[in-house]
This record gives C-alpha cells, sequence and structure tokens, in this order.
C-alpha cells in the first residue's frame, strides 16, 4: 500500500521493477501515459510469459486537461490466413472456466498456428503519440536497460514458471522449452526453468527495444524486425503474414459508461469485458449489500448468481463488434437487471452451458498510473496463453490468442479472419462528478471481471481502503461451480453447501484475478495498493 499527497502522482504495478520505471519517468516530469509506457515496456522485460511486445490488451486514459476518458482498444486479431472450421475436428472439449478450447495437440495455444496479431507495441506508441510529454526514446530506456542488465526470477515469476498444466492446457514449462531461443533465455544447465533468485537476461530483447526506441513501432510492423517475424513464421507454418503486421492498427474508443450507487463508471467496450462489470453492477444495485454483511453466505449467493448471468450473456452475445451484433444496450437496461434480480430473489438459479464432462490462467498483467496534474491510466495487456513461440534474435514470446477463440463455425466467438477475440480484460476508472475518483483494473482471464467487481464493491458499499479492498478475500462463479480462496471460512461455505451450491475450495489463500487500484480521495489524496498474490507495489511520487 501506499498513500500520497496532493501534488503526488503513483503507479501501481505488479512488478517492483516495472512500477520503478515508472516513477522515474514522473519524476523527470513524465506524464501518466509516459509512465504507462515505461512500466508497460519493462512489464514485457521482467514478466515474459504474461505480456510483451508480443500481446495485445486495452488502455483508459483519463486527460485531467480536457476531462474526458478514451480507451485505447488494442485487442489481438486473428491472422487473415485464419478459417472458421480450420480446427473444428479437433475440438476434445471447453475449458470448465469458460477460458479457450482444449483441441489436439494444443495447436490453438502452443506454437506459430497459435499466435494472433501482436498490437501492443503499436498501441503504446499511439497512446504516447497523442498523449506523451517526454521524447518516445526516453519512455523506452528503462526497458532497454533493464533487457541489457537483467533482472532477478521473482516469487511470482518463479510461480508462472512452474505453472502445471490446468483443465488440459499446456504447462507453462512446455512453453518455455518450445523453441531453442526459450530454452536459452529461461532454462537452467539442466534444462529446468529458472529459480527465484536466478538473473536472466536478454539481450536480443534490449536490442529491439533500442530499435524501437530510435525509429518506433514502423521498425516492428514493417521495417527490418517485420521481416524477420514474417520469415519465422513462414519457416513454421504460421498464420501470421507482413499484411497482417502492416494492418495493426489499435482503435480510439468512448468508453462505455454505467453507474453504481451515484458514481459514474466507465470501462471499455467489446471485445473488451466492460459490459460485463456495469450488468453485474446494474443488478446489484437493486439490493443492498451492506445489509447481508460481508462475504456472507447470502452475499456470496447473491453475487455469484450475478457473476453467472453476466457469464452467460458474454458467451452468447459479447464478441467483436465488426462481426456480431451485440445486444449491449438490453444487456445493461433496466429491464433486464429488473429481471434477474427478480429471479434471484425467487430464488432461481443460473445455469452456464460448458461444452465438457470434467486453475485459471493469468498470463495478464496491469499497471495503474495517476500523474501530479489528475490524469489517470489504467492498463491491462497480455500474451492470453502465451504461445512459446520466440523468433530466434528477438527476445520476445508471441501471444497465443487463437485460444480463445470458439473453433465451431457460426458462434459469437468462432474464428474469422481479422476477428478481435473476446477478452475479459476491463481497465476502468469510477468518477464522482467530473473526476476519478478510482482507477482499477485485473489480471486472470475469465475472472479479471469478478475480482474487478469485487474490489469496486469493497470500496464503494464497504468503504474500504485500496488496500483493504484487493486484500478481502474473494470469490467466483464462471461457471454453475463457486469457486472460493482458502480464506473464506468454511463456516461460510458449508453454509453455502447447504443451500445446494457446490463449492470448490482454492488452496490459495488469494486469487480470483489479481487486482490493482489507486484510490483518488476527495482532498487529493492517493490511495494506491497492489494485489498481494502479486510481487507488485504502489510507490507514491512526491
Amino acid at each position: 500500500m501506499a498513500s500520497a499527497g496532493t501534488s503526488a502522482g503513483m503507479v501501481v504495478a505488479p512488478q517492483p521493477e516495472a512500477a520503478e520505471a515508472g516513477a522515474e519517468i514522473l519524476r523527470a516530469g513524465g506524464g501518466a501515459v509516459d509512465a504507462a509506457v515505461a512500466v508497460a515496456l519493462v512489464q514485457g522485460v521482467v514478466d515474459p510469459l504474461q505480456c510483451g511486445l508480443g500481446g495485445f490488451g486495452s488502455m483508459a486514459v483519463h486527460d485531467a486537461a480536457t476531462g474526458e476518458l478514451r480507451y485505447l482498444d488494442f485487442h489481438a486479431r486473428a491472422p487473415l490466413r485464419a478459417r472458421p472450421d480450420m480446427w473444428e475436428d479437433r475440438i476434445r472439449y471447453e475449458s470448465p472456466d469458460g477460458f479457450g478450447f482444449i483441441l489436439d495437440d494444443h495447436v490453438n495455444e502452443l506454437g506459430h498456428g497459435s499466435v494472433c496479431v501482436p498490437a501492443t507495441l503499436r498501441a503504446l506508441h499511439e497512446a504516447h503519440a497523442r498523449f506523451g510529454v517526454l521524447p518516445w526514446p526516453a519512455v523506452v530506456a528503462p526497458a532497454v536497460d533493464r533487457a541489457e542488465r537483467g533482472w532477478t526470477v521473482r516469487p511470482g515469476v518463479d510461480w508462472q514458471f512452474r505453472l502445471p498444466s490446468f483443465f488440459g492446457h499446456a504447462g507453462n514449462a512446455e512453453r518455455l522449452s518450445l523453441t531453442a531461443a526459450g530454452r536459452a533465455l529461461y532454462l537452467d544447465e539442466r534444462g529446468r526453468p529458472l529459480r527465484m533468485g536466478a538473473t536472466a537476461r536478454n539481450r536480443d530483447l534490449a536490442e529491439v527495444l533500442r530499435v524501437v526506441g530510435r525509429d518506433g513501432a514502423d521498425a516492428f510492423y514493417t521495417g527490418d524486425i517485420a521481416t524477420a517475424i514474417v520469415d519465422d513464421f513462414a519457416a513454421h507454418g504460421g498464420l501470421l503474414s507482413r499484411d497482417d503486421l502492416a494492418a495493426c492498427r489499435p482503435t480510439w474508443d468512448e468508453p462505455l459508461w454505467g453507474s453504481y450507487r451515484g458514481l459514474r463508471v466507465g470501462t471499455n467496450r467489446p471485445p473488451g469485458g466492460g459490459p460485463m462489470l456495469v450488468e453485474m453492477l446494474r443488478i446489484l444495485e437493486r439490493f443492498d449489500l451492506p445489509a447481508l454483511g460481508h462475504n456472507s453466505a447470502s452475499y456470496i449467493a447473491l453475487v455469484a448468481e450475478v457473476m453467472k448471468q453476466a457469464t452467460v450473456d458474454k458467451d452468447r452475445y459479447l464478441g467483436d463488434p465488426a462481426f456480431v451484433a451485440a445486444p449491449v444496450d438490453e444487456i445493461l437496461a433496466d429491464a433486464h437487471a429488473d429481471r434477474v434480480a427478480a429471479r434471484i430473489r425467487a430464488g432461481e438459479r443460473v445455469h452456464v452451458p460448458r461444452l465438457t464432462e470434467m486453475g485459471e490462467s493469468r498470463n495478464t498483467t496491469q499497471a495503474c498510473v495517476v500523474d501530479r496534474h489528475g490524469s489517470c491510466v489504467s492498463l491491462t495487456h497480455t500474451l492470453g496463453f502465451p504461445s512459446g513461440v520466440i523468433t530466434d534474435g528477438l527476445g520476445f514470446m508471441y501471444n497465443g490468442g487463437m485460444a480463445s477463440f470458439d473453433p465451431r463455425p457460426g458462434r459469437t466467438h468462432s474464428i474469422a479472419p481479422g476477428k478481435a477475440r473476446f477478452s475479459s480484460i476491463m481497465p476502468t476508472v469510477l468518477y464522482e462528478g467530473a473526476e476519478p475518483c478510482l482507477v482499477v483494473g485485473g489480471v486472470g482471464a475469465t475472472q479479471i471481471a469478478m475480482g474487478v467487481l469485487q474490489v469496486v464493491l469493497n470500496v464503494v458499499d464497504f468503504d474500504r481502503s485500496m488496500a483493504e479492498a484487493v486484500v478481502e478475500p474473494r470469490f467466483c462463479a464462471t461457471s454453475d461451480v463457486l469457486e472460493v480462496v482458502n480464506r473464506i471460512p468454511r463456516s461460510v461455505t458449508g453454509r453455502l453447501e447447504d443451500l445446494g451450491h457446490e463449492v470448490r475450495r482454492w488452496p490459495m489463500s488469494f486469487g480470483v484475478a489479481w487486482v490493482h487500484g489507486i484510490r483518488v480521495r476527495p482532498d487529493g489524496t492517493l490511495d494506491g495498493a497492489a494485489d498481494p498474490a502479486s510481487d507488485g507495489v504502489a510507490l507514491a511520487v512526491a
């Protein structure tokens, strides 16, 4: 946790090295976007399975000068060579949590065929061009330095490197060892992932970043780096092409606006997960949550049903709006919220269909920044499922975004060339009047919406500080199973089971997304916290 006075800025991130880079940028006179870009690029160095130049994401930018909130959408798009039926005959089952499908040989999440168009660098460069204060090379420099000098494997990275197969997905050791470059960077002399305390250096990535700092994003998308990428994918039967890279463009969108307990809620639009958050808040506003008691059995049962309803609506309707007509207005309408609330009061249970008879991935990261002028950024970026592919000489891993598409043709989330895959990422800003009061975002695939929701409820309904809000134990319902972290008392879960809920208890004390945020209090004080499940920090800048 950190707090700061009225003239201060703040950076919150899961990686101390990245947060420190952002704080130094603020101290050097940079703005919130400068700091967020520096944080993101360093994150790609020190959390190579979470994010990087081969990834995608969404960024919220509140510009204090104009009072406007804008969203930069850079979701991963399927390559132009992708086809709806390309994997229809390889389906085994759907992951029970709704995070992708398990296919034969993991072709949708591992290897060159699993990679969607990487959009992160183009987006970071675009955001800086629009809002940056410091020169572009200055915000790239911390990542170059960190890649060149090396970084220490932290507990969170150690855990990530050793994450085994879950729900049938490939394990991360398999991803790290897929290519010769990955083995050289992240395995020890015995062929095992580097352990906590080991030093990792990535001089190839340092050189790529050095070129990008000098020449901008075009070096990656149309220059010599693009040539190396295209040649690698052509040699290994990948889908990604020069046309895909050249056409990669993030888009600036208006926020999706909602409200909750008198506050305005600004979040992202599809294919981002923002509608899920707004839908859940609109339904829950019809209940007196404090009267139920925080994390009581009745509270958990209620919120879980709302989570399941949002999951069902997401699965049915929320996809790339360029390909599917998402009825967002209907999902967020009063009539829908009234109907769902009435069914819950009547004791009805929501069923979440899954193509399966049968852990959650956290290959995503987050940054929250507030600068001295009151401009704010919430940035969530990711590799989805990391593909394991590292092109020789480039040093970064590509996303495995194809894993999140539905391999069955004719559905909301089916594969199509140029289509963006849906993601639960939802960098969000809440406003009291015209001023931001909460900058928040989370990590954790399908559970991001559920983690962010609970942190918002903790702050708004239960007046928790930011640190208290992210520490409170969480639960999740993205299927018919109600999942809880180990700090939810057994007396509570026993009561839920008596009520007929199937409960799955995790062995971890923390989880259901890793949520990070900054509260902006009416007096200008900043109250920030990183999720305790991560290695993160909140750094105040005077």
